[in-house]
């Protein structure tokens, strides 16, 4: 996992947040629940300790994949050429509505929230789409037409 990883300033906040709390907080939890599992005495079927091992490897492996991440960050701007990053009201003309996407990396992505990957083929439609625009979407199962409306 050494490519870079595009991310926009809040995503790489939210990671940094996340590595410092499984550091300081989670790590330290699954410490305990160790020791507390070991107390109990024969470890070969003790439950408690093999879930605790468990946890930690998840955590250890969490750890390692955030400062990978953070280690390999790009941060993403939108750009006059590019709209990465930025909020971007679309109409799509065939279903006769609205919706507003935040253009995102990959990682960030999460489009029942409206954050779409760069990606994506509505995504890579976007990227450098203007207002008033009209982009033709290409998905594996369709085609169809959308209108930016506002880009902020």
């Amino acid at each position: 996992m050494n490519s870079k990883h595009q991310l926009t300033k809040s995503g790489l906040d939210e990671y940094v947040k996340e590595l410092e709390r499984l550091k300081s907080v989670d790590r330290i939890k699954n410490i305990e629940a160790l020791k507390d599992a070991r107390a109990q005495g024969d470890l070969s079927e003790n439950a408690d300790y093999d879930a605790a091992r468990d946890e930690q490897a998840r955590i250890e492996a969490r750890i390692k994949e955030l400062e990978s991440i953070i280690k390999n960050v790009i941060i993403i701007n939108g750009t006059s050429t590019s709209n990465l990053g930025k909020t971007i009201e679309v109409y799509f003309i065939e279903d006769k509505f609205s919706k507003e996407f935040t253009l995102v990396g990959s990682l960030e992505a999460d489009p029942a929230n409206g954050r779409i990957s760069n990606e994506s083929p509505l995504g890579l439609g976007l990227l450098k789409a203007k207002v008033e625009e009209v982009v033709r979407i290409k998905t594996e199962n369709r085609e169809f037409d959308i209108q930016v409306k506002s880009i902020k």
